[in-house]
């Protein structure tokens, strides 16, 4: 891997050469000459593929929603955090932070609760993390999205701002998109200093709190009625003969 120290940069194939750029750096790599691909190499990058196709649909639709800086491996951390998770197990992007370098439990000592209803209570505490920061943003923002017909389908979002030179009482804030898709709930908080609002990474932050898929109503499962049982009849019909009389057979009549 070569890096570009020149003022002219570019990115993309000239040749055999790719330009790109990581870690804010311009760097150079040469194609391979050969390539060789197994059925399982064909089938992982497939799936990358498609990974990264979701992730950048999921980053757009959420993304005018957020009003913080992320990180430049953004992209990156959010493919793997797809193929990891696996097919279809969007349950799997809770927990995501669209800046690594911070978190939300970075400013809770006790971490929000949301309820299945989209309401997230904050409880009374001392708010930390804040460095020099005077006022503090709360934002919950909800993105519903549909996956099979790649759309959204709903938004909403509730936003409170906290005093920091008072005491913190508590807080309550909730989101409501009904419909169809999965729901995606982002978390965000930002710090603002006295003349203005803090670009310090490390106060500022956004993560997914919870991902929940269309609500499907429980089955109901019919009551067989019990079977009635059959008359079970012998298998041969008795006769009706005449008494014996001293252990001999009776004698018709003529």
């Amino acid at each position: 891997m070569g890096i570009i120290t020149s003022a002219i940069t570019f990115s993309g194939r000239v040749g055999n050469v790719i330009a790109y750029k990581r870690n804010g750096k311009h760097c150079l790599r040469s194609m391979p000459e050969l390539v060789r691909q197994t059925d399982n190499t064909r089938r992982a990058a497939k799936w990358f593929g498609a990974a990264s196709r979701k992730g950048a649909f999921i980053r757009n639709a959420v993304a005018p929603d957020i009003d913080i800086f992320c990180d430049g491996e953004v992209v990156n951390r959010m493919n793997s955090t797809i193929v990891t998770a696996g097919r279809n197990n969007h349950a799997g992007l809770k927990g995501f932070r669209f800046n690594r370098h911070a978190g939300i439990e970075k400013f809770f000592g006790q971490l929000p609760l949301l309820t299945k209803e989209g309401k997230l209570h904050i409880k009374a505490q001392k708010l930390l993390g804040y460095g020099d920061a005077v006022r503090m943003e709360i934002k919950l923002i909800a993105t519903r999205i549909d996956f099979t017909t790649r759309t959204v389908t709903g938004m909403d979002a509730d936003v409170v701002h906290i005093d920091l030179e008072q005491p913190f009482t508590g807080a309550d804030l909730s989101v409501d998109v009904p419909g169809k898709g999965t729901l995606i709930v982002t978390l965000q908080v930002r710090t603002f200093l006295k003349d203005g609002i803090s670009y310090n990474r490390q106060y500022n932050a956004a993560d997914i709190i919870a991902v929940t898929g269309d609500q499907v109503p429980d089955k109901v499962v019919a009551k067989s009625r019990p079977r009635k049982k059959l008359l079970l009849l012998p298998s041969e019909l008795p006769c009706n003969t005449a008494p014996t009389k001293n252990g001999q057979d009776p004698v018709p009549r003529e």
